[in-house]
C-alpha cells in the first residue's frame, strides 16, 4: 500500500488552465483525446466534469483522473479548467490534453479578435 501511495504522489498531474473555449467544447476535447490514448473517459453525474479510467500502469492496479470546467470565471467567456490525475502514462496524456487545449484556445481567441471589427 505504501508503494502505491508513493507512486500516486510521484506520478500526480494537477494543473489549472484558463480557456476561451466553452466548457462543453473543453470536455468533449478531453474525452476525444483521452479515448484516443486508450483510456475510458466520459461525463460524470456532476455537470461540467469528465472521469478518466485506465488499467495497470507500473505498480498501480489502475489509474484515474478528473477534468472539470467552470464557465465565466473572472469574466464572461472565460473557462477555468482543472485537471487532476495520476499514472505513469496518464500524466503525460493529461499534459498533451493541456497543450492541445491551450493551442485551440489561442486559435479561438485569435479568430475572435480578427473577426471583431475595430471602431475608429
Amino acid at each position: 500500500m505504501e508503494q502505491a501511495n508513493f507512486e500516486m504522489q510521484r506520478t500526480a498531474f494537477q494543473k489549472k488552465a484558463v480557456s476561451k473555449l466553452p466548457p462543453d467544447v473543453v470536455l468533449d476535447l478531453a474525452i476525444e483525446l483521452l479515448k484516443a490514448n486508450g483510456y475510458r473517459a466520459g461525463r460524470t453525474g456532476r455537470p461540467n466534469q469528465v472521469f478518466v479510467l485506465g488499467g495497470r500502469e507500473g505498480p498501480l492496479p489502475r489509474v484515474t483522473g478528473e477534468i472539470s470546467a467552470r464557465a465565466n470565471v473572472g469574466k464572461a467567456g472565460t473557462t477555468l479548467v482543472t485537471i487532476d490525475g495520476f499514472g505513469e502514462r496518464l500524466g503525460p496524456a493529461l499534459q498533451r490534453f493541456l497543450i492541445e487545449l491551450r493551442a485551440q484556445s489561442r486559435a479561438a481567441a485569435s479568430a475572435v479578435s480578427t473577426s471583431t471589427p475595430e471602431t475608429s
